[in-house]
């Protein structure tokens, strides 16, 4: 790449505060960043989850790890007409998740457990004291086994169930990827780009990346990665673009 960025593309939906880094950033460097989701999650179709041969009322607790999880195990009720019982217990992995069910149920009437530390290890006691019950853990099609694993070890009666999926998210016939750069988070987001536009390797731009999957990802392709993130004094990838920009402006300035 051998030209000043203008123009920044990141492949995530746009921050919903006025104060996300990204627009300081535009305003500090004078740049334009256009934001463009590249993945998108989906729910399985209902024949698909019927499949599963799951009856949600068979269970007495519910462990969410994630809001698309709650999101998604709630639309599976509304379509089947199912209405949750008071006596339902909800086991969430951190507080943010516990307090967004407040969408879909009476949040006070509940049974509501979550992890002060944002991992499911601090659910244990919770689980130790409930170990009769019968959980039912949503998850998506891709997903590692460290929740269903730590379930396992408490000798916790639980059954995992696939209710949604990351899925490449298309852009329209015509539609340009005219940008000076281009920014990726994860293998499916690199996946999406190559099969929204097959020969991008032709294209002059500079691309920034943030985790080792992805970093990985795009080494074995051959794609050369000019601004990456995590990496040591610089962990985020916001701080990674702007120490970046300010070493390109400076070189073509």
């Amino acid at each position: 790449m051998s030209l000043k960025v203008k123009k920044i593309l990141v492949s995530q939906p746009k921050p919903t505060s006025d104060k996300s880094p990204y627009f300081e950033i535009a305003e500090k460097h004078k740049v334009e960043i256009t934001f463009r989701p590249f993945i998108k999650v989906e729910r399985l179709p209902l024949k698909d989850f019927r499949q599963q041969r799951i009856q949600i009322l068979d269970f007495s607790a519910i462990v969410f790890t994630a809001r698309t999880a709650v999101d998604n195990f709630f639309s599976f009720c509304e379509e089947l007409r199912i209405t949750m019982p008071e006596s339902m217990k909800y086991f969430c992995n951190s507080e943010t998740i516990a307090l967004y069910l407040q969408k879909y149920i009476v949040y006070r009437k509940r049974k509501i457990f979550f992890s002060q530390t944002g991992k499911i290890e601090g659910l244990s006691a919770a689980f130790t004291k409930n170990i009769k019950e019968k959980f039912l853990l949503p998850v998506s099609e891709l997903h590692n086994d460290d929740v269903a694993t730590f379930l396992e070890k408490k000798k916790l009666d639980y059954t995992k169930s696939i209710m949604y999926r990351t899925v490449s998210n298309d852009f329209e016939d015509g539609e340009k990827l005219d940008y000076d750069m281009l920014i990726l988070f994860s293998p499916l987001g690199v996946s999406s780009l190559l099969k929204n536009f097959p020969d991008f390797k032709k294209e002059q731009m500079s691309i920034g990346c943030f985790g080792k999957a992805t970093i990985d990802n795009l080494n074995e392709l051959g794609i050369k990665i000019d601004c990456e993130a995590p990496v040591p004094g610089v962990p985020s990838m916001t701080a990674a673009l702007d120490q970046y920009l300010t070493e390109n402006h400076k070189k073509y300035s």
